[in-house]
């Protein structure tokens, strides 16, 4: 396992495309003026041992080491030793609507990425309890098992959409069966599973699997993206618009169906809350966690983190070195690889 200790370093490795650029600018500039003042011919004579692959190889190798050397500034440390530790806290399992309809630009930027932002933001009011995040579409799929990483959780929360489930619709009963089987139930933690969907094409008996998880002891909560009044579902290639998604040649307009998701809170003695504004669920979940019943439950973690710094630096060094050393000329082995032809 590793720590990133300096990551505002990484910017440095801007260094390298704008040397990658310099040298393009400097290559095209050289051979521009030589064809000004001398042929090829005349130049192959005045200066037989020119190698561009050689000058290539010089500007990889310096490359390699400005990198290296910029990891080494980042300082990676590797965790060596792995240990249990007990902590206190209560487990939340997201379950999030990845269908097309969440892709409506009704909120912005986007009711997907309007979900993404709520469950990052109550992951970071999150102490040290356990997190897990389930997909669901046309079926479902287990994003992130539950976990003390909440670092991970927001990596594999941002990287969440559409293309991630294999067929469309919403499948939300399998969705809330996937959840029951992310609880320890000998832990005997207080369990909280949280839905943040539009509402739209929910199945009729999700009432009951949500009032069936409430008996076991699950809490479940609803949070509603999205308007009443609806808008298109964007169809975009690489970004771009390419039009909107239509039925029988009719736009489709996605409405957020509020009452649908409030009838599951219900269901399962929970409650709907509305997502339009962050902070109103972002709010209201930190404060259903903060007064939830802690239960102590054991987990793994990396310790005794060692730098790793010395590496990159060595390794900077050497490719720096070569790049200093390693000449111009053409040699041998560079005469019979002929790489770019200069023959």
């Amino acid at each position: 396992m590793y720590q990133i200790e300096e990551p505002a370093y990484f910017y440095y490795l801007a260094i390298i495309p704008t040397i990658i650029v310099v040298f393009l600018l400097t290559f095209w500039w050289k051979k521009r003026a030589q064809k000004r003042f001398t042929d090829a011919l005349l130049l192959e004579k005045l200066a037989p041992n020119a190698s561009t692959f050689k000058s290539v190889l010089k500007l990889i190798f310096l490359a390699i080491g400005i990198g290296f050397l910029v990891i080494s500034l980042v300082n990676p440390k590797m965790g060596t030793k792995l240990k249990t530790v007990k902590r206190e806290g209560v487990d939340v399992v997201f379950a999030l609507d990845v269908s097309k309809s969440m892709l409506a630009e009704d909120i912005a930027p986007n009711r997907l990425e309007k979900a993404k932002q709520i469950i990052s933001k109550i992951i970071d009011k999150l102490g040290s309890d356990r997190v897990g995040i389930i997909i669901y579409a046309g079926n479902s799929y287990p994003l992130l098992p539950i976990t003390t990483d909440h670092a991970a959780a927001k990596m594999f929360l941002q990287n969440a959409n559409p293309d991630m489930v294999s067929s469309q619709g919403t499948a939300i009963n399998e969705a809330l069966n996937l959840a029951k089987t992310y609880y320890n139930n000998d832990e005997q933690t207080n369990r909280f599973l949280i839905i943040i969907s539009d509402g739209e094409d929910h199945q009729e008996d999700t009432k009951q699997v949500a009032q069936n998880m409430s008996k076991e002891g699950i809490k479940v909560y609803t949070i509603g993206v999205g308007t009443e009044k609806g808008a298109p579902i964007p169809m975009k290639v690489s970004g771009s618009l390419i039009g909107y998604k239509k039925y029988k040649g009719e736009t489709v307009i996605t409405k957020r169906k509020g009452d649908v998701l409030e009838a599951i809170a219900n269901a399962a003695s929970g409650r709907y809350i509305d997502g339009n504004k962050t902070e109103k669920p972002v709010d209201f979940i930190e404060e259903l966690i903060a007064n939830a019943q802690k239960s102590e439950f054991e987990t793994k973690q990396f310790s005794d983190y060692k730098d790793q710094f010395q590496w990159f630096i060595g390794l900077g060094i050497f490719f720096l070195l070569i790049d200093v050393f390693f000449l111009d000329k053409k040699t041998k082995w560079i005469k019979k690889i002929d790489l770019f032809n200069e023959q």
